[in-house]
């Protein structure tokens, strides 16, 4: 078996090398290095240098929202005409023609002019959005709304700590029941990362409604989904008791525990259906004098009890008290506890007024992921007026921000990457167009060095480290990091080993005659040359297309050089050579320069691979490995079962062109081929045999001879497989696997993959993906009726607030606010086609063992046997040896002695995570520097009043006749003829 490797390392060794020209190449480079020199890459120089090119970037944009706004409010009535030339409005309210929103609409349009001004003085400017508090947004400049799942809404408090409590007692019920967990969903939805949260129930005692949240936690994405898929579970039982419930909130907040908390305001939300019991000792012990927790009361849906106490406990606890009598009135009432929060923060005045940066959110208006800088506006127009107006914002394109990265000089695996001060990041090529907050442990595989690296770079602190690190493979890369000036956001950049120098080319001699007419453009392309047969006539005639698009003549002069040294490697080695003779489709070559050329023209029309080299799989394992990289098209168990058929399939193997002048080391380019798999399979089948290629003297063996058996001649009784560092089948000597090449080999053949993890050939690492999607599951209680469809009784008009309210939703509400039924929809678990959802990924890696290894498998348990012999064996023997100088496992396994064995499969797919499984400890934050909880001139007065009256009987009877005279009708009519 050690002999057949050898043959098989020295085989590839010479072909590869001879076709490939990767000698030739080292020549080239060595010939024309009087045309480059290779410049050192300063790590610190870079981040710095790109740090104030970012905070440049942002402080433009910060302008535009320090701007001075006159806030008076011109109180009107009547009708007014609204004319949107430059800016387009959007009401997202249920009575448009209140007083108060013809109003703002007036005094808003002021702001046209102060867009008109922003867009003057910086034409980089996007979307410039003012949203008010009571639902109306002016956008600038004006274009057609594309209306997002949600409208996120402004942090006016910069800390806030929100508990919210849950009723679960018997009385609940029905469409009260419902109202209960949509309007906590609702409540979810308006905390942000700052923030920290819990969600209790109670009835006689209370506890956690998410077990493994035993305190507060980050009200993240994540943990805010598992809350509402818990509420969403809740059933009602037991009866009430207020003091329970707010001994447990009071306990989690006030505790003295090293639990991460906001540290800020605090608040206790309750939602009930009604009690008598003001649970005043409570308060007394826990928040009186000073009232440092908020509590705000929450009634829902239509009942008879007094709602005295609930207003009592909000005004003696410097909260508010809401009704929420049907789902219309859930949006307005789970949010507009935030002007009460927002109060200290107008009293504070120019101290409050901060410039925040919100995470990374995909853009409904079409600008892809973008950050929003977002200012509040208080009215000021009395001391005694605490309300925040509104919210100012100008967004920011990620791929803006993108352009400020020297992207050629860091190579396809360097890269550069922001995180704020919760850890999230905001740039990072790992980060995908979901809407979700990831973290840069989650971005990366987490080890103890990044958690350092991460840690360092919240708490402000610039620095350098090297690390050896797992990506998909081992290896070295600098991080430097460093602070964004006056900006919560914090900057790194990784530098791999090899990529520390660069090559910079000089050819203005050459191109002197070419003139460009735009010096400078801020985008950059790169180019695509997948089979440029032509000379550098031709290339110089592109060169004119290509100075329109590109504004760095680093890019240009080393995209001419690359052209040069591509056409050299073509006429010098590729050319002369008959590829089919070798068993390969194509031969190829990519720099970073730009170029990625295929050889013969033929095999560049079927070319699957990105044609930009940074962004090819291929050339980014080439830079991060030594030796042959062997990859073969990926595929799956369902594949097979659609396409049993195997085509012409092609094996990638590349490797990268190292060269070293003066000294400096360097990668400047990939080259490679593409193995025909059917060809490569005899080859393979002859080099792991006991014979030569001509075939002489060769020797059939059995499992029960005196000779040694082979791959070629005994492949019904001996298994051989070429196997990558990722544990995918490559190449194989039984013809019933070569439509399985490229598929995990635990699908394969999972025994001997359990054998090969076993005995430490393949380590593991697992990770999750937070910005996963996943197929909905249909919520299991949903019946076959519509959602949303209420027919009410009598005795849901007792109280006339509940008929009032839900005609206007019905009717004013389905023009303008369709977006809260959607909303409520969804929360109950209806279907739809996709789910965000967090995936636990298993990802395999070739060990460190270099020798050759012999694995004896018991297979003592084995079933269905297919021998009834006694002396049948139940083991079998096992090789396995690394192929140097690739990525290859060479195994040579006896064939089972029966079919099953009851042995573990290693699994390759994703899994959804469990939540509660393993809960994580808290990761290292900061949050807002400054707070505003509190000011002794705060108004709390206003602490919100129900109201309600009744109609006769009479009334209730004719309006619950009219709404069963549709479903009678047809029965009445039937029976009258």
């Amino acid at each position: 078996m050690i002999h057949w490797a050898g043959r098989i390392e020295k085989e590839l060794e010479k072909v590869l090398q001879h076709v490939t020209g990767t000698q030739q190449m080292r020549s080239i480079y060595n010939e024309k290095k009087s045309q480059f020199e290779i410049k050192r890459n300063n790590p610190k120089d870079l981040v710095e240098r790109v740090a104030r090119d970012i905070s440049k970037l942002l402080n433009s944009k910060r302008k535009a929202l320090e701007c001075p706004l006159a806030a008076q409010v011109f109180w009107i009535h009547g009708d007014i005409k609204i004319y949107m030339k430059l800016t387009i409005v959007f009401l997202f309210v249920c009575f448009p023609t209140a007083p108060v929103i013809l109003n703002e609409l007036n005094w808003t349009q002021a702001l046209e002019r102060v867009f008109i001004e922003n867009r003057r003085e910086d034409s980089s400017l996007r979307w410039q959005v003012f949203g008010s508090a009571t639902g109306v947004t002016r956008y600038y400049p004006a274009t057609p709304w594309r209306a997002p799942n949600k409208i996120d809404l402004p942090q006016v408090s910069p800390l806030s700590v929100l508990l919210l409590r849950f009723c679960r007692s018997g009385s609940v019920s029905g469409l009260t029941l419902k109202l209960m967990k949509t309007s906590v969903v609702e409540m979810l939805d308006t905390l942000s990362d700052d923030d920290y949260v819990n969600v209790a129930r109670f009835n006689e005692k209370a506890d956690a409604v998410v077990p493994c949240f035993r305190t507060l936690v980050q009200a993240n994405v994540r943990n805010k989904k598992i809350f509402k898929e818990a509420v969403m579970h809740m059933q009602a039982k037991g009866t009430t008791d207020y003091k329970s419930g707010f001994t447990f909130a009071f306990e989690q907040l006030l505790n003295e525990s090293s639990a991460p908390r906001a540290n800020c305001n605090k608040m206790i939300m309750m939602f009930t259906d009604g009690g008598e019991d003001r649970a005043q000792e409570i308060f007394e012990k826990y928040n009186w004098p000073n009232k440092t927790v908020r509590v705000f009361t929450f009634s829902v849906g239509q009942h008879n009890y007094d709602v005295t106490p609930l207003q009592w406990i909000a005004c003696a606890n410097k909260g508010y008290y809401f009704e929420i009598p049907s789902i219309g009135a859930i949006r307005i009432n789970t949010q507009e506890y935030l002007d009460v929060l927002g109060r200290p923060m107008v009293l504070a005045g120019p101290k409050a007024k901060q410039v925040q940066w919100t995470n990374v959110y995909q853009d409904a208006l079409g600008l892809g992921l973008v950050i929003t800088g977002t200012m509040p506006v208080f009215n000021l127009t009395a001391d005694t007026n605490q309300l925040i107006l509104g919210v100012m914002g100008v967004d920011i394109a990620i791929n803006e921000i993108k352009k400020k990265t020297p992207t050629y000089r860091l190579g396809a695996n360097g890269y550069t990457f922001a995180i704020d001060p919760n850890g999230y990041v905001l740039l990072h090529p790992n980060l995908r167009p979901k809407p979700v907050t990831l973290d840069f442990l989650d971005a990366e595989l987490e080890d103890s060095n990044k958690e350092e690296i991460r840690r360092q770079m919240i708490d402000g602190r610039s620095g350098q480290r090297k690390i050896k690190t797992l990506i998909k493979s081992v290896d070295e890369a600098s991080h430097q990091y460093v602070r964004l000036n006056h900006d919560p956001k914090y900057l790194g950049l990784v530098l791999p080993t090899y990529s520390e120098n660069h090559i910079k080319a000089n050819l203005s001699d050459q191109i002197l005659q070419v003139q460009c007419k735009y010096p400078r453009i801020p985008s950059i392309l790169r180019m695509r040359c997948l089979h440029l047969n032509v000379d550098m006539t031709y290339i110089l005639c592109w060169f004119l297309i290509i100075c329109s698009y590109l504004g760095d003549n680093l890019l240009l002069h080393n995209l001419i050089l690359d052209t040069g040294i591509i056409r050299q490697l073509v006429d010098k080695v590729w050319k002369n050579k008959d590829l089919n003779t070798y068993g390969f489709l194509a031969v190829f070559a990519a720099t970073d320069g730009g170029i990625t050329r295929v050889f013969p023209n033929k095999a560049a029309e079927t070319w699957e691979e990105d044609p930009e080299p940074f962004n090819a799989s291929y050339y980014r394992r080439s830079l991060d490995n030594k030796g042959y990289i062997f990859r073969a098209p990926y595929r799956t168990a369902r594949d097979e079962l659609l396409n049993p058929e195997n085509d012409t399939i092609g094996i990638l193997v590349s490797t990268a062109v190292e060269i070293t002048i003066g000294g400096k080391a360097i990668k400047p380019a990939v080259v490679g081929v593409k193995l025909d798999l059917e060809a490569w399979t005899d080859k393979f089948k002859i080099l792991a045999s006991n014979h030569t290629d001509n075939r002489q003297g060769s020797n059939t063996c059995g499992p029960n001879r005196g000779c040694e058996m082979d791959c070629e001649a005994n492949s019904d009784d001996l298994l051989c497989y070429l196997i990558d560092d990722g544990g995918f089948l490559i190449m194989s000597n039984q013809k019933d696997d070569w439509n399985k090449v490229g598929m995990f080999f635990s699908d394969v053949d999972p025994y001997l993959m359990y054998a090969l993890y076993n005995n430490s050939f393949y380590n593991r690492k697992q990770s999750f993906d937070y910005q996963s999607v996943c197929e909905r599951m249909p919520n299991s209680e949903a019946g076959a009726a519509p959602r949303g469809v209420f027919v009410p009784t009598i005795a849901d008009f007792v109280n006339l607030a509940w008929w009032t309210s839900a005609a206007v939703t019905s009717v004013t509400c389905v023009s303008l606010c369709s977006g809260d039924a959607a909303d409520e929809v969804d929360a109950e678990g209806i279907d739809s086609k996709e789910r965000s959802c967090v995936m636990i990924q298993t990802q395999y890696y070739l060990s460190n063992l270099s020798s050759s290894y012999n694995i004896l498998q018991d297979c003592g348990n084995c079933s269905s046997c297919l021998s009834l012999s006694l002396s049948l064996s139940l083991c079998r023997l096992i090789h396995a040896k690394r192929i140097n100088n690739t990525n290859l496992l060479f195994v040579v396994a006896e064939k089972m002695p029966c079919n099953t064995c009851e042995i573990e499969k290693l699994e390759f797919p994703v899994k959804e995570e469990n939540p509660c499984e393993e809960m994580a400890v808290a990761r290292y934050r900061k949050g807002p520097s400054t707070c505003f909880d509190n000011n002794v001139a705060e108004n709390t007065s206003d602490c919100g009043r129900g109201h309600s009256f009744r109609p006769s009987l009479y009334t209730l009877l004719l309006i619950q006749l009219l709404l069963l005279y549709p479903a009678v009708s047809p029965h009445i009519l039937s029976l009258l003829h």
